[in-house]
C-alpha cells in the first residue's frame, strides 16, 4: 500500500484542514504555506479547488482510497 504523501494533521471545528504534514519530508505546514507549494508546482498528485472562497488542497483523483488527505 502506497504512503500518503501530505497528512491532514488538523482541522477546524467546522472540519476544514488547517495544517499538514509531508510524510516524505517531515515537514509541517499551513493551509496558506501547501497553497503556495501546490501553485509552484512542488506536488504533482495534488491539486487545488475553490471552497467558500479559499483554495483547498486536494489530492488528484486516482482511483485510489487509500491515499487521500486526511
Amino acid at each position: 500500500m502506497a504512503r500518503r504523501r501530505i497528512t491532514v494533521t488538523e482541522e477546524s471545528d467546522a472540519g476544514r484542514n488547517k495544517k499538514f504534514r509531508d510524510n516524505v519530508t517531515g515537514e509541517h505546514m499551513t493551509r496558506t504555506q501547501l497553497v503556495g507549494k501546490i501553485k509552484k508546482g512542488l506536488y504533482d498528485d495534488y491539486h487545488l479547488r475553490k471552497i467558500n472562497g479559499l483554495d483547498t488542497p486536494v489530492s488528484n483523483p486516482n482511483g485510489r482510497d487509500n491515499d487521500k488527505l486526511g
